[in-house]
């Protein structure tokens, strides 16, 4: 299941987080130092949940917890939503390292492109990964989305500027494509 995150899911995602940080942070931008940390100030997390609402209710961004057997387990983000003539956005995602490998990620971003594509009429969408997170990399590569290059030090990430690997996917593609990676993705057969 997927839905945004609320200020009553503070505990379960901080556990999650805390337990993953030396797996997530090495992929993640660094905190400033003046901020506060969500994963451990409650009210942090709050403000964290408060901007995302706000974030969903101007159409610039919509960020979903994502949550398997009803604990939180990851997030997938559609993040920096541009309309006009671009009409498009990023994605970014994470996942307990407990649940990795078990195709959670890759539903949750099949049903975040279907999200953008047909309620959001988005025209493409965009996901940036550091070229050796072969995890990340992974879950693109089953949708087939289509790699288009390297922006170089595209990101700050754990305290370096770090090149991504660009892959895109544009409105006709996913119609193109959408029967297919609904069943195998998101109403998969039942074996």
């Amino acid at each position: 299941m997927m839905r945004p995150l609320a200020v009553n899911d503070f505990r379960a995602w901080s556990e999650v987080r805390r337990r993953n940080d030396e797996w997530l942070t090495v992929w993640e931008p660094s905190r400033l130092p003046h901020q506060p940390d969500p994963t451990t100030d409650k009210s942090a997390f709050a403000s964290r949940c408060l901007q995302r609402d706000r974030d969903r209710a101007t159409g610039t961004a919509y960020q979903f917890g994502l949550f398997v057997d009803q604990r939180i387990a990851g997030e997938v983000n559609l993040n920096h939503v541009i309309r006009g003539a671009m009409q498009s956005c990023t994605v970014g995602y994470w996942i307990d390292e407990l649940h990795a490998g078990n195709g959670y990620t890759v539903e949750g971003v099949a049903l975040v492109l279907q999200f953008a594509f047909e309620q959001l009429n988005l025209h493409r969408v965009e996901i940036c990964i550091v070229p050796r997170n072969f995890r990340s990399r992974r879950i693109v590569e089953k949708l087939g989305i289509r790699e288009e290059g390297v922006a170089e030090r595209y990101l700050e990430i754990n305290g370096t500027w770090e090149d991504h690997i660009r892959y895109g996917m544009t409105s006709e593609e996913w119609h193109e494509r959408r029967t297919d990676i609904v069943a195998t993705w998101i109403n998969p057969p039942i074996r």
